[in-house]
Order: C-alpha cells, then sequence, then structure tokens
C-alpha cells in the first residue's frame, strides 16, 4: 500500500506538472511575443512618420533593428545598419538573418516626400524572447523531476508514518490467543481514522470474546445438565445388574422412561437454541397466532397437560384474532413455552390474552403464583437459570424454555418481556409485528 500509494502520487503530480510546464510556457511565449510584437509596431510608427517627413534617407541610422525602404518593384530604397539587401519578407511573423538570430517584423506603406509610396519593413530582435522561453524550458525540466522525487519523498514518509499504528495493531492481533481473551489493541491518541479503527476491533474483540465465554459457559451448563439423566439412568442401571432379584421392573421402566424424556426435552432444547443461534427462522408464512394460542391453551387443560394434580384453571377468553408473518413451528414453541412455565408457577389460575395493537400482536400470559423479582427479568431470558435453585428439575425443567422463547421472538423482529401481573404473579408479554 505505500509504494502504490506513492507510485500514484507521483504519477499524477508528475502528469499534473507536465501539463501546467508545456501550458506555462506557451503561455510565456505567446506574452512575450505580444511584447515584442507591440514594440515592434510602435517603432514602427515612429519610423513611418520620419520617412514621410524626411525621406527614405531617414532609416539609415537605425541600429539594433531591422529597417528598409522597399519601392514598389521589391528594391531596397533604403536600409538601417542591420538591414542589407535584399528586401525583407513579411509573409511570416518571423524570419532567421545570415547570423541565426530570429526577428519579428511588421511593416506598413508609406508616403515618400517626392511623391511615390513605398513599404516600410521593421524589426526587433527576438534573442531576448527566446532566450527567456529556454531558460524556463530548463529551468522546468530540472524542476519538475526534482519536485516529483520531494513529493514522493514526503509522500513514502507520511504514508509509512500513518501505517505504522495499523502495522502494529495487525501484530498485536496476530500475538491473541485463545488463552489470552481479554487482551486489546492499542488506542492511539491521535482521533483519527486509525484510532477509531482500534476502538472499533476492540469492540468486535470484546463481541468475539463474550461470545466464546457464553459458549464455554453453554457448553458447561449443558454438561451439568445432561450429566444428572445419565448419572440417574446408569445408578439405576448398576444397581439392577447387580441385584437384579432386588429390581422392580416397572419401577425400573419409569425411571428409564422419565430420564429418557428429560434428555430428549434437554437436547430437543439445545438444538432449538443452535438453530436460532445459525440462522434465525425458517421459511416464513403468514400464522393465526390465536390458533396457536387456543390449541396451547386446550393442550393444558388435557389430563397430562403440565398442571400435575394442581387445579390449575387456564383461561384463554382473552384471545382474539391476529395473524403475523413467522415461522410456524417456532411460534407454536413460543406459545407453548410460556403457557407451560404459567401453568408451571401458577398457585391456581393461568390466563392468556391475544390482541392487536399499535400494528403488532401482543400475546400476554399471566399467572398468580410468586412472579419474577425485578432484579432479575432480564435473567430469566438466559439459559440455564432457574431462579428457584431449591425446586425440583422435574417441576422447574432445565431452564431452557424462555431462553427459546426470546430468542425466537428476536428473531422475527420483536421482543418478549416480564412484568408484575394483575393475578399477582408474573406476566410475560410477547410483541411481533403484524403481516399476512
Amino acid at each position: 500500500m505505500r509504494a502504490r500509494t506513492t507510485l500514484g502520487a507521483g504519477v499524477v503530480v508528475l502528469a499534473a506538472l507536465v501539463v501546467g510546464a508545456v501550458g506555462f510556457v506557451v503561455v510565456l511565449r505567446l506574452v512575450l511575443l505580444d511584447g515584442v510584437r507591440t514594440s515592434a509596431e510602435a517603432g514602427l510608427e515612429q519610423v513611418s512618420s520620419r520617412v514621410e517627413s524626411d525621406g527614405a534617407g531617414a532609416v539609415t541610422d537605425y541600429e539594433d533593428v531591422l529597417v528598409q525602404v522597399v519601392g514598389a518593384g521589391g528594391s531596397v530604397l533604403a536600409h538601417g545598419e542591420d538591414a542589407d539587401a535584399p528586401a525583407l519578407s513579411t509573409a511570416d511573423e518571423s524570419r532567421w538573418s545570415h547570423d541565426g538570430e530570429r526577428w519579428l517584423l511588421v511593416a506598413d506603406d508609406v508616403d515618400l516626400p517626392g511623391g511615390g509610396e513605398a513599404t516600410l519593413v521593421y524589426g526587433v530582435s527576438l534573442e531576448q524572447t527566446d532566450t527567456a522561453i529556454r531558460t524556463a524550458v530548463v529551468l522546468l525540466a530540472g524542476g519538475v523531476p526534482v519536485l516529483v522525487l520531494v513529493l514522493g519523498i514526503v509522500t513514502w514518509s507520511v504514508t509509512g508514518r500513518s501505517l505504522r499504528p495499523v502495522e502494529r495493531m495487525r501484530t498485536e492481533v496476530e500475538t491473541i490467543r485463545a488463552a489470552q481473551p481479554h487482551a486489546r489493541v492499542v488506542v492511539p491518541d491521535t482521533g483519527d481514522e486509525i484510532a477509531r479503527l482500534a476502538t472499533t476491533m476492540n469492540a468486535m474483540l470484546d463481541r468475539l470474546d463474550r461470545s466464546a465465554a457464553g459458549q464455554r459457559q453453554f457448553v458447561s451448563d449443558a454438561s451439568h445438565e445432561l450429566r444428572s439423566p445419565i448419572a440417574s439412568l446408569r445408578q439405576h442401571a448398576e444397581v439392577a445388574v447387580a441385584y437384579p432379584d432386588r429390581t422392580d421392573v416397572a419401577e425400573f421402566s419409569d425411571v428409564v422412561r422419565s430420564e429418557a424424556v428429560r434428555l430428549q426435552d434437554l437436547v430437543t432444547g439445545l438444538l432449538e437454541l443452535s438453530r436460532l443461534d445459525e440462522g434465525g427462522t425458517g421459511v416464513r408464512r403468514p400464522v393465526d397466532l390465536d390458533d396457536l394460542a387456543l390449541d396451547a391453551v386446550a393442550r393444558a387443560r388435557a389430563p397430562g397437560g403440565g398442571t400435575g394434580d394442581r387445579a390449575i384453571r387456564v383461561d384463554g377468553s382473552g384471545i382474539s384474532a391476529a395473524r403475523v408473518l413467522g415461522d410456524e413451528r417456532l411460534l407454536t414453541g413460543v406459545v407453548r413455552n410460556l403457557v407451560d412455565n404459567a401453568v408451571r408457577h401458577a398457585a391456581s389460575r393461568v390466563a392468556v390474552a391475544l390482541v392487536e395493537q399499535d400494528g403488532a400482536a401482543v400475546l400476554t400470559v399471566d399467572d398468580d403464583g410468586s412472579g419474577v423479582p425485578a432484579a432479575e427479568r432480564d435473567r430469566v431470558f438466559e439459559r440455564f437459570v432457574r431462579l428457584d435453585e431449591a425446586r425440583s428439575r422435574d417441576a422447574g425443567g432445565a431452564g431452557l424454555g424462555l431462553a427459546i422463547v426470546r430468542d425466537a421472538v428476536r428473531a422475527h423482529g420483536g421482543d418478549a418481556t416480564v412484568a408484575d401481573s394483575p393475578l399477582g404473579g408474573a406476566r410475560f408479554v410477547v410483541c411481533i409485528a403484524l403481516g399476512g
């Protein structure tokens, strides 16, 4: 980049200077020639006056200029000291004399005192003009390369100084390893684009660090959750092998079935979160959210629908029609997880409502349980979080349901929040833009 920048700047400046130099020489030549022509015309006018008053012989004492009085037949009637025969031609602005010097010629018709007409030719030397132009050409020919060279050196130096912090950042980033997750790039105090680049890079490293920490925590939590049912299965299997005569097959089957269901739910939740992390939703199509809500209410009311031995009344009278654009499978999981969570923590009542409000479908699930403390309302949506650690795993689940709810809703461009419920417990609210 340093070489390309220097080369590019040098080529552009060289082209500009060459064009400027050529233009300057052309303009200088025109200006100088115009000045010489003006001087020649002034001299011609003065000599014309003398010739018309004193005759052709008045021009014989002129030197350092070309002066001739040419008759009608082309013969030279009189001339100055530097203008001998033959007659000078004024077909061109200038001509070469015998000594190689260039002259600018002008001519005019004059009336001779004794009668008759003649042509007065007057010439001024172009030596000083040519010298000035040659001097300018030499100076420009030598000065342009020098200027380009100086510019190249300055550009090379400035570009190197500008890129030095970038190279330092590259080296620092290259040395960052997994064993140094908190290492960051030094931000220069220049306040320019390089400093902003370093700040942005540190922000990116922070996000990567948080993501890696989240993944490590996720793997740790998943391993911990998976260890319990696996250990339970192994324990009961080892007891059955060691004491086959004391093992109740029905009881052993119930344990295996319940732990298998727990493993299945956990693995299903992990796969769902993994899909959400990778790409969000699948194919989106119009989904009647009220149908999903009514189905979840009917499922919760059915025997074995999550109420267990408790008398939980699930009220779905507040559900009205609302259609959104989304992944039906994910939205089904959102509604079911919210209703199941409310049933799990309710004392006696759960209320599900769905309304259209401000261009969004607002799903509200209330329960009359213990609620969620204000300080824990963000944390409750994190993965593997169970606020009541004293609850049994069978009652509390693995702590993935609300995490799936939040990630799925956000994948649809909405949000999920929790607040106090009019029933006395928790109110979970999901907002998704209407569609379809």
